[in-house]
């Protein structure tokens, strides 16, 4: 009976050591490392924040890399479509939905749909005259050659000046290549900021609203990964911390205190590129002047 009861502890020692050996090789197979674009000066750490908020509720264990330095975005966008950077976030289109995986829930829940005007210090008076989109499109604006934005501002009827590289814009507007660089109006502030030997400054009447969510792009090899991305997102709409974020975000506060969107004058144009499949009707993903004035109501009760 002894020599049975010590051949059962053995086994049962056995099996509990196999085990272990199981899940630590399993847990050690679910490890997966993500690349992304090294952020630029004006950048925000928000986006990075909510890919691994999202990626948290996925259960397994993600790591994080970047790219050795920050890429153009031509090079980013090959190096997402070929492999050798998981993914990257940005304007969508046809094109874009094309060649990468889409997780087609806006991040900045429509803000980034709201463009604010950085322009040259001491020009804010031009702008006060502006009252109609005709008035708007006397003006010479910038856009990124690669951008969705600038087909979307071509196509409204707006003269456009593109440059392949973004640093270059904020010295093109002030040389007086053009006269305003439309911004998300959580970039713009951060943006002139980051370049304090050029005098720029943000416009403080007119606001440019066009649809155009930002999201994430998955390169197409990684099913996985978009699927967890998605996942995540939706668990965190469903449980409020994807509201949480946003609204606690030190970028998106700052925005919405600085850009005062309900009481700057508003511009609509459309914009012809967006995808069929764009979830427009799914309200809770999208945020509006008129919901902004709405909390902002709640809020001083």
């Amino acid at each position: 009976m002894i020599r049975l009861a010590q051949l059962r502890k053995l086994i049962t020692t056995s099996l509990i050591s196999s085990l272990a050996l199981l899940c630590c090789s399993t847990a050690h197979a679910v490890e997966k490392q993500v690349k992304y674009n090294m952020p630029s000066a004006v950048q925000t750490d928000y986006m990075q924040g909510l890919m691994k908020l999202a990626l948290n509720y996925s259960g397994k264990h993600y790591t994080f890399t970047t790219t050795e330095e920050t890429y153009s975005r031509p090079r980013l966008m090959e190096s997402v479509k070929n492999g050798g950077v998981s993914l990257m976030w940005g304007g969508t289109s046809e094109q874009m939905e094309s060649d990468y995986i889409p997780i087609r829930i806006d991040a900045y829940r429509g803000l980034m749909s709201h463009r604010v005007l950085i322009i040259r210090n001491g020009d804010q008076t031009r702008f006060d005259s502006v009252k109609t989109l005709d008035d708007l499109r006397k003006i010479k604006f910038g856009q990124g050659r690669s951008w969705q934005d600038a087909s979307i501002m071509e196509n409204a009827g707006f003269n456009v000046i593109k440059s392949t590289k973004k640093p270059g814009l904020f010295y093109m507007l002030d040389g007086g290549r053009f006269d305003a660089f439309p911004r998300g109006a959580n970039e713009a502030w951060s943006e002139v900021s980051a370049f304090p030997k050029l005098d720029l400054a943000v416009e403080k009447q007119l606001v440019l609203v066009y649809p155009l969510p930002t999201y994430f792009f998955v390169y197409k090899g990684d099913t996985e990964l978009a699927k967890d991305l998605e996942n995540g997102m939706e668990a965190a709409i469903k449980d409020g911390s994807f509201d949480t974020y946003f609204y606690n975000s030190k970028e998106v506060k700052d925005a919405l205190d600085r850009a005062d969107l309900p009481n700057r004058r508003a511009f609509y144009i459309s914009n012809p590129f967006l995808p069929k499949a764009t979830p427009l009707d799914r309200k809770e993903l999208w945020i509006t002047i008129d919901d902004l004035k709405a909390r902002a109501a709640k809020q001083a009760k």
